[in-house]
């Protein structure tokens, strides 16, 4: 096992609700969070919308200079429901699928505030 204090992470994967929420601390954390991983060229992989709350993290860190990749259902990748692309895209048949290539893409992952289907995905994640 790699020392942890040579441990680089290099790609975080962000899970969130797609609405900001009723609170201004939710777009404030996702702000600081958009900012540190541009910051420190940290890659986004994320379950490619670009719509409120996720869109607005997944524009920010391509602003800043990382890489953003979605993993998209294809279903959800055939019309606007996922708002335009800035960002490599991986397209995949079912929601499993997804947080496979998701968990495969990621070092590490964050939650940012959202409803239950964000804690599915951490709990799929921790299992």
């Amino acid at each position: 096992m790699a020392d942890p204090s040579s441990y680089h992470i290099r790609n975080i994967c962000v899970f969130s609700g797609s609405r900001p929420g009723k609170e201004n601390e939710f777009l404030e954390s996702a702000n600081h969070l958009d900012q540190v991983l541009a910051e420190r060229k940290i890659h986004l992989v994320y379950g490619g919308g670009n719509l409120r709350l996720m869109g607005f993290v997944s524009i920010a860190v391509f602003l800043g200079g990382s890489q953003v990749l979605g993993v998209v259902l294809k279903a959800l990748a055939k019309g606007d429901i996922i708002g335009k692309k800035i960002r490599e895209e991986l397209q995949v048949s079912t929601m499993y699928d997804q947080m496979n290539a998701m968990f495969n893409h990621a070092d590490a992952f964050i939650a940012l505030p959202g409803g239950l289907s964000t804690l599915e995905k951490i709990f799929h994640i921790s299992s």
